[in-house]
């Protein structure tokens, strides 16, 4: 799955640089995440590093874009060349 970000975001401008694959951008009211762009870190690291320093914990899987991790990783190697 790629991440969404919740209306509970305070622009807090924390997740934007965190992210190895430049899916967050400032959107209208909020930030937004490119399901295209996101891997959810995988190939980059662990955990999703924009969860991680979400202070307001607004970050969560989105329902509308379901991926396995095998399918993170090829879009990983799209996204970075490798493929």
């Amino acid at each position: 799955m790629a991440l969404i970000i919740t209306d509970d975001c305070i622009n807090c401008d924390v997740c934007e640089p965190e992210c190895p694959n430049s899916a967050i951008s400032q959107g209208d009211e909020i930030y937004e995440i490119d399901p295209n762009l996101c891997t959810e870190c995988v190939g980059h690291y662990d955990e999703p590093q924009c969860q991680q320093v979400c202070p307001v914990d607004c970050i969560p899987l989105d329902p509308n874009h379901q991926e396995t991790k095998e399918e993170l990783m090829e879009k990983y190697k799209i996204i970075t060349g490798q493929a």
